[in-house]
């Protein structure tokens, strides 16, 4: 039989509620994703919880992955160790859990940094999977909910540069899209808003993408402009001059130029 796996990714699925669904059972998981820091020789300890939508009690199995970013920004885990990984720093409470109907449980885990790791960050996936379910045609389908873990260890830190300003089709609209680079050895995200002004002389405030930006690599994030509530999504009229600074942390990211087709 057929056994079909739908994937919710909770990291990269921006949800303002902070939480994340699965396709093939009725359950959030939250935090959607943890991003925090430890010094080497601690345990950094923290809690998830599974909320159930379902009216009747629900098994989950939980356990650890690692991951990489695709092509197109999403998250492929593997259950496969890693070279490197720092998945066997991770305890878990519990690796199966029963959640009563519309109930919630919390799920502790611990990760123990050795006191010589060195300075960087340990990445890993969390996994909530549900029971497999039939469906009505006899295929067997079941969900899984990936809460992704950024723990910074000691100095780790991202190092943004944006690189290249663009102008891309997004959704079917032309969007400003800023390339960055990140040189350090930490993710990072752009953070806080950039001046546009466009071809016909209108001012636009402008916001990233919150894209993760992994070490070594450039990832292209698009920058939305801000209107009021209920408004339509605007034409843009390009080039677009950009100016201002993105933030991350302590960090300051310079943007100045045209974004041109």
């Amino acid at each position: 039989m057929i056994r079909q796996l739908l994937l919710a990714t909770a990291a990269l699925l921006a949800c303002a509620a902070g939480t994340a669904k699965a396709q093939g059972f009725d359950a959030l998981v939250l935090p959607p994703r943890f991003e925090d820091s430890a010094r080497q020789g601690s345990v950094y300890r923290n809690v998830l919880e599974i909320q159930s939508a379902s009216p009747n009690p629900t098994r989950f199995n939980i356990r650890s992955a690692d991951w990489t970013l695709d092509a197109a920004g999403d998250a492929v885990f593997d259950y496969a160790l890693a070279p490197g990984s720092c998945r066997p720093w991770l305890g878990l409470e519990a690796n199966e859990v029963v959640v009563e109907g519309n109930g919630r449980r919390r799920l502790r885990f611990e990760v123990a940094v050795p006191q010589d790791a060195p300075s960087g960050q340990c990445r890993f996936a969390i996994m909530v999977e549900g029971q497999p379910q039939q469906t009505e045609s006899g295929m067997s389908v079941s969900g899984r909910i990936g809460i992704i873990v950024y723990l910074t260890i000691g100095d780790g830190a991202a190092r943004l540069s944006v690189t290249d300003l663009r102008v891309e089709a997004i959704d079917g609209r032309d969007l400003p899209v800023v390339s960055v680079r990140n040189d350090g050895n930490a993710h990072g995200r752009l953070q806080g808003f950039v001046n546009g002004l466009d071809a016909q002389g209108r001012r636009w405030t402008l916001v990233p993408v919150s894209h993760p930006i992994l070490p070594g690599t450039t990832r292209q994030v698009p920058l939305q402009p801000v209107v009021d509530e209920g408004e339509p999504p605007p034409t843009l009229a390009f080039p677009m001059q950009l100016r201002g600074q993105f933030d991350w942390g302590s960090q300051r990211v310079p943007v100045e130029g045209a974004a041109a087709r």
